[in-house]
């Protein structure tokens, strides 16, 4: 994919205390029926008072099969949100602590497990460290230093700049009829830098796993939940004489809100209904700046976990068969995704964490690892690898400005090395972190489509990375903050690709330039 810790990727606008405070429950315990049998009934009484829990429950797309697993999930005491036909999903809330066994041991069940390790509750990110807003004198100084054509505070976007999304808006802003969908905390669509780019028919809230279109639904749940809305900014803000701007200044952005209201967690079941939402609203691009919840890595031998991977997979893979191109952020951890071993002491985040090492070939980060997402590392201002951000030869597709606070712009009125946009209440302000990275390399995507309308997700993903401009390994230590400490260190993948930058940084010029 607030509160920092080692992973540093949720969101942070939660206290700590709060996603730890949340009671664990008990998980789903012995299984008791045999396999391919429906299981007995729960009685009422059985589950009475007993905390309840979201699962997913994957199977064959045939209408019988699925008529005949729901049918069993209500037999094991289990309550049907939604059903997703076309890819096999069942959305499940459960109180009888062996559902999960007894439902994987049912006829037509090809995965199942609990979406939580804690009871459900009456929802993280890849931000690395809490926005900074801008203060009305600064903005008023960026207003009066802007030059001529430029917006108002475009001055401190180095950027844009930087991928050449500024030259790009004077040839190609980008078509009306593309739409990047934010998959995220919400969006503030009454900014007045993206109320003109916003898309409400293509905008839903998937809290709880089931869409609501409900003019609003979309919303961040307050204020402090502005991860969303400074990631659409950096997409899809106005070029209209107000505040910044975004590398596709004329596409359109909805929003897709998945956090929980409760806790700002990403569980699986709204992620799964945000990429259905997607793919069945003709949404071309999703940016998906953050992971899975609760689990950092979803490890396949782990029966919750493999169901979570499962179900998240299809999703996303049913959005690319219908013509959307998912795009992720590669995580703020620092950690070598193709490395033999990572040690993930921060999962699960939704009760107790406890210490694992996990194989990242085998336990993937979700969505950012799934085949045919786009994984986007992130760069500082000087193009070299952000501190934060995890890298890994053969996972990191293409990489893009995600800021930097060791890299330091010598051009910009602020001298700020993070990345400036849009923040709820008409407000701006500063985030680094993949999260940042992910949606500049979304508003390029979005480009190339503006360019070529017919392009599948697999023929935008071969432009984005062949346009790419090369970066090299550094040519010494990797040490950005100076400590004396190799932090990173870069593997050349060969046929132009690297464990830091992928196929390189992302070009908003070569997109709208090149046919």
């Amino acid at each position: 994919m607030a509160h920092l810790r080692s992973r540093r990727r949720t969101a942070l606008t939660v206290p700590l205390g709060l996603a730890l405070a949340a009671s664990v429950g008990f998980l789903p315990g012995a299984a008791t029926a045999a396999p391919n049998e429906a299981p007995a009934p729960v009685s009422a009484r059985s589950a009475q008072d007993a905390p309840v829990f979201a699962y997913v429950v994957n199977t064959r797309t045939d209408r019988k099969t699925i008529a005949y697993v729901e049918k069993a999930i209500a037999r094991a005491g289990g309550d049907v949100v939604v059903t997703y036909a076309k890819i096999g999903v069942i959305v499940v809330h459960s109180a009888n602590p062996e559902f999960g066994e007894r439902i994987r041991g049912v006829r037509g069940v090809q995965s199942a497990g609990a979406t939580h390790t804690s009871p459900l509750k009456a929802a993280g990110t890849t931000e690395d460290g809490k926005a900074k807003p801008l203060s009305k004198a600064e903005a008023k100084a960026l207003k009066r230093s802007a030059a001529p054509g430029a917006e108002p505070m475009e001055a401190d976007q180095w950027d844009l700049r930087a991928i050449g999304a500024d030259k790009a808006a004077r040839i190609n802003p980008g078509s009306k009829k593309v739409t990047v969908a934010v998959i995220d905390t919400g969006i503030d669509d009454t900014h007045p830098d993206l109320a003109a780019n916003f898309s409400p028919s293509q905008s839903a809230s998937c809290v709880g796993g089931k869409a609501d279109t409900s003019p609003g639904a979309w919303r961040p749940s307050s204020k402090d939940s502005y991860h969303g809305t400074h990631v659409a900014g950096e997409i899809a803000a106005a070029r209209n004489g107000v505040g910044v701007a975004g590398v596709a200044p004329g596409v359109k952005v909805s929003a897709i809100r998945v956090a929980d209201p409760v806790d700002e967690l990403f569980y699986p079941e709204n992620v799964v209904c945000a990429f259905v939402f997607a793919a069945e609203h003709s949404v071309e691009v999703t940016n998906n700046s953050y992971y899975v919840d609760p689990w950092l890595y979803n490890c396949k031998d782990d029966p919750d976990q493999k169901a979570i991977l499962d179900a998240v997979n299809r999703a996303q893979l049913y959005a690319q068969k219908k013509g959307t191109l998912n795009l992720a952020s590669a995580g703020n951890s620092s950690h070598d995704l193709d490395s033999d071993a990572i040690v993930d002491d921060s999962s699960p985040d939704d009760s107790t964490p406890v210490t694992r090492t996990i194989d990242p070939h085998e336990c993937l980060d979700v969505p950012t690892q799934l085949p045919g997402v786009v994984t986007v590392s992130a760069t500082g201002v000087q193009n070299l690898k952000s501190i934060y951000s995890s890298y890994g030869k053969g996972v990191i597709d293409v990489a893009a400005p995600g800021g930097d606070k060791f890299q330091i712009p010598a051009d910009t009125p602020s001298k700020n090395g993070r990345i400036l946009s849009t923040l709820p209440g008409g407000e701006y302000g500063w985030l680094q972190g993949t999260s940042m990275a992910s949606p500049h390399a979304a508003g390029v995507a979005a480009l190339l489509k503006s360019t070529h309308p017919k392009a599948g997700p697999a023929e935008l993903q071969r432009l984005l990375k062949k346009q790419a401009d090369r970066l090299e390994c550094p040519s010494g230590p990797y040490d950005p903050d100076g400590n004396g400490v190799v932090d990173a260190v870069c593997e050349d993948g060969g046929k132009s690709r690297n464990g830091f930058y992928g196929s390189g940084l992302v070009d908003a010029l070569d997109a709208v330039k090149k046919k």
